[in-house]
């Protein structure tokens, strides 16, 4: 009886009919060259023996894997798997398999990520940086010096030369800010993520740059830096604020887990949202629309990235590696509810994509 828990080698198959591996192969993949009554016995001993050809060996013999590799910091919340079913979509129809690698924040995971989809010979990589991601960026210069196309999707690090899809972040925190200005909010404080992330500093930008537009005074004592992004650091920057002697009427979060955290504050302190104090965040995660009151929050449109980033990619293949499309940005959307609305509803602000 055949061990089915060993995978079975074309050699074998080989041996046990006493051919050459390479008339087995032919056999396999119905070549003319080989006779009926032969393929016929090499089809029979294969499906005995649970024969499953080696597909990536094959490819790359043929000098491709048709292999995307994809790095992503986690695969928490709702965002980044939304990433991943665009891109595992495209990819699909364009006839290619998905790698994924997660590098969990940390810059050692994700130098070693790098390696193993060079080991595998990806076609190309696309990755989102780590929040531990610093100025060592020698991983994704390899991928650069060896020819390997390249992408960057939402967080991305300030490397010369490289291509990128991404949010237009800035914007996204600038209409999420001037909404809760058009609703008569005047102290409007800021759950900030680590400035050295792309993301993070292009939605604080966007906060003070919807100040500065409204003549609204910019105060640094109503920015709380969020040591993670999770509703206890919500908590922990509501209870900072609530501390001020003068305090905010209104809170924009940079991601959507604090903001709840600063509501479960609100309501143990019996101020009521929106009436008494708006809350507005990024990230439009399926709980925003589970919380009472619903979440107003910018939508990241994270399917729509994935989507980009593999077109991007198959771009890149049809041309050459050495084609440098430029980087693609991404409008956001404002999805307006009841934590930040007044009674007066403004319309959603949609945008042509």
């Amino acid at each position: 009886m055949a061990n089915t828990n060993k995978r079975i080698s074309i050699a074998e198959l080989a041996a046990q009919l006493g051919l050459s591996t390479s008339t087995v192969s032919r056999g396999l993949s119905d070549h003319p060259s080989i006779s009926e009554a032969t393929k016929a016995r090499v089809r029979q001993l294969a499906q005995e023996l649970n024969y499953l050809p080696n597909s990536l060996a094959a490819a790359l013999r043929k000098g491709r894997s048709n292999t995307v590799g994809v790095i992503v910091p986690h695969i928490n919340g709702y965002f980044f798997p939304a990433v991943m079913n665009g891109i595992e979509k495209i990819a699909s129809r364009a006839g290619f398999n998905v790698m994924m690698c997660q590098s969990n924040e940390d810059i050692r995971r994700e130098r070693q990520n790098v390696e193993a989809l060079l080991a595998s010979q990806v076609e190309g990589i696309l990755v989102s940086v780590s929040k531990g991601t610093d100025q060592d960026l020698n991983h994704f210069r390899q991928v650069q010096h060896q020819g390997t196309p390249l992408i960057f999707f939402d967080r991305m690090p300030d490397l010369p030369g490289s291509t990128a899809v991404v949010l237009d972040d800035h914007l996204g925190a600038y209409d999420a800010v001037t909404h809760l200005i058009r609703q008569g909010c005047r102290r409007i404080a800021h759950f900030a993520g680590p400035q050295h992330l792309n993301t993070s500093r292009n939605r604080y930008l966007g906060y003070v740059a919807a100040l500065e537009a409204h003549g609204l005074p910019f105060d640094e004592r109503l920015v709380y830096s969020l040591p993670r992004s999770n509703q206890e650091s919500g908590r922990d920057g509501m209870d900072y604020l609530m501390g001020l002697a003068e305090r905010p009427d209104a809170v924009f979060a940079a991601y959507a887990f604090p903001a709840v955290g600063a509501l479960e504050v609100l309501e143990s302190h019996g101020i009521r949202v929106p009436q008494d104090f708006a809350i507005a965040c990024f990230s439009n995660e399926p709980f925003t629309t589970m919380t009472n009151p619903r979440l107003t929050a910018v939508d990241q449109r994270g399917e729509q990235m994935g989507e980009t980033a593999v077109n991007l990619l198959l771009q890149i293949l049809k041309r050459s590696p050495n084609y440098s499309p430029p980087r693609i940005v991404l409008k956001p959307q404002l999805m307006l509810r009841e934590s930040s609305l007044f009674g007066q509803e403004e319309p959603v602000i949609q945008r042509e994509f």
